[in-house]
């Protein structure tokens, strides 16, 4: 597969952002990533067995197979050599959203109307931080949800600022599930010259993952398969 996609992805920004050392990674990727036609979702640095740097990357549309993941890494790693951001060693994993997913621009707000979500505010709303319901779209620069553990005498609906949400995600639920099987078929049918799988249809349950290990194995890429 080439590694440019087509035109430039959506320069939309994204309003939740990482912080740290995430965020100075972000900075260097998104670049890479928006000149291939791709989305930077998130990037997340995690110490656990190891040093993992996780890209998180999508088409416009949501959509992120194993071979743009396998691409997306070509182009990252020779930019993440030179900048030489982490100062040890460390594994590269490029993955699509998966189901899940998070949600960090405006219009993911919009497209996953009706579906459940999780929120976690960097700013706290009435004493607290965590939220819970139905998410019911974007208005202005805030999301509207309705809460499903509400106290009595309180309204269920409530609005939160996109820009004061530190993470937000979608509960995977057997409606969400349905909707991605909806959409799978509907890319089968439009993609009449490639397999008709999961993965070329441009959704999985799980993230698609693609990895290159740090230094010298750098380019002796694994595949993790699903």
């Amino acid at each position: 597969m080439s590694e440019t996609t087509g035109p430039a992805a959506d320069a939309e920004r994204r309003l939740i952002v990482e912080p740290g050392l995430a965020a100075r990674l972000a900075a260097i990727v998104e670049p890479v990533l928006e000149g291939m036609g791709y989305r930077l979702v998130r990037v997340h640095v995690s110490g656990s067995d190891g040093c993992t740097v996780q890209v998180m990357a999508e088409r416009p549309d949501g959509t992120m197979t194993i071979a743009d993941c396998e691409a997306a890494s070509r182009a990252l790693s020779p930019v993440l050599d030179v900048a030489d951001p982490v100062d040890r060693a460390y594994r590269l994993e490029i993955s699509s959203p998966g189901l899940d997913r998070p949600l960090v621009r405006r219009s993911d707000f919009e497209r996953y109307a009706g579906n459940l979500v999780k929120i976690e505010m960097a700013v706290a709303v009435d004493g607290r931080k965590r939220f819970r319901g139905q998410l019911l779209g974007a208005e202005g620069d805030a999301a509207r949800i309705r809460r499903d553990d509400v106290p009595e005498g309180e309204s269920p609906d409530l609005l939160l600022t996109i820009e004061e949400i530190a993470e937000a995600k979608l509960v995977l639920t057997d409606a969400l599930i349905a909707e991605a099987l909806r959409r799978s078929k509907q890319g089968e049918r439009g993609a009449r010259n490639e397999p008709a799988n999961e993965n070329q249809a441009g959704w999985s349950r799980h993230p698609n993952k693609f990895q290159r290990a740090p230094g010298v194995d750098r380019h002796r890429a694994q595949h993790e398969g699903e």
